[in-house]
Order: C-alpha cells, then sequence, then structure tokens
C-alpha cells in the first residue's frame, strides 16, 4: 500500500518497480480493488534473475526467506509472470523511451524504461523505498508523472 507520495491522483494501474513485484509473487501487495498491477521488461528480467540465480541480495533475499514449496511457486509464477500484471508493449515505449533520452540523457535503461511505461500506460509508478531514493522520482516529477512509495507490508 502507498505510504507517501509525488503527484498522485486516481488510479487504475499501478506500474510496480522489482522490488515490489518479488514482493507481489511472494507475499501479495496490499492494493485498493480497482488498482491493477504493470511492471516493465527489464524490472521483471530482473526479478526473475534473483528468483533464479539469487546471491542473496536486495532482490533475491525474500526468496531465502520463504520456505522452500513457496520459493518454488514464486519462482514459477515469475518465469511465467501472471495473465493480471501487465507489460508495456515495447511498439509503444520505445519511441518514448527516445524522446526521453533526448531530455534526461545521463538516464540509464531501466530508467527510461519505466519512465517511458508509465507514459503508454497512464500509470502511476509504485517504488520501494530503495528506488524512491535513486534517480527515477527526479524524471518522473520533470515529466510530470504520478508516483507514490509503496512497501510489501
Amino acid at each position: 500500500m502507498p505510504t507517501s507520495s509525488g503527484h498522485v491522483s486516481e488510479v487504475t494501474l499501478a506500474l510496480i518497480d522489482d522490488r515490489l513485484l518479488v514482493a507481489e509473487l511472494l507475499e501479495g501487495l496490499t492494493r485498493p480493488r480497482n488498482v491493477r498491477f504493470a511492471t516493465t521488461s527489464y524490472w521483471y528480467y530482473r526479478a526473475c534473475r534473483a528468483a533464479v540465480v539469487g546471491a542473496g541480495g536486495q532482490l533475491s533475499g525474500p526468496f531465502s526467506q520463504v520456505d522452500t514449496g513457496r520459493q518454488e511457486q514464486a519462482i514459477l509464477s515469475l518465469l511465467e509472470l501472471p495473465e493480471g500484471i501487465v507489460l508495456p508493449d515495447p511498439r509503444k515505449a520505445v519511441p518514448v523511451m527516445a524522446r526521453l533520452a533526448a531530455r534526461h540523457p545521463r538516464l540509464n535503461l531501466l530508467n527510461l524504461e519505466a519512465t517511458a511505461s508509465a507514459v503508454t500506460l497512464g500509470a502511476t509508478v509504485w517504488l520501494s523505498s530503495a528506488a524512491a531514493q535513486g534517480i527515477l522520482p527526479e524524471v518522473l516529477d520533470a515529466e510530470g508523472l504520478a508516483w507514490v512509495v509503496a512497501s510489501a507490508a
């Protein structure tokens, strides 16, 4: 559930980062009924990599904290992302990424995709507290995009 916010409006689609995606698949995130989740290809990849390769880092650590049966179920659900979690269409997102790169030349590919996905999906970005400490919130604000800090609990 969101705990603090930047720009907030009525939400129907929430773009969740990789940490929140892992939390959603392991425990489920609290959300209003009218909110559906989306994520980006790179956040999805990072979550899958953490589940499969796992090294006890920030993303893979939560997998080691659940019993083996839940761990296997979560890993399989990541490898077959549930249909209820939306992925943006690259045909729409990539041109937006290119335009964003011109305005924000130091922004990395992961953050370009996140910002472009929020634009193309009309989504509010839900960031984990760790992600909210990075550069992405500043870019989201500069682009006039809604975002919130959300927790797994």
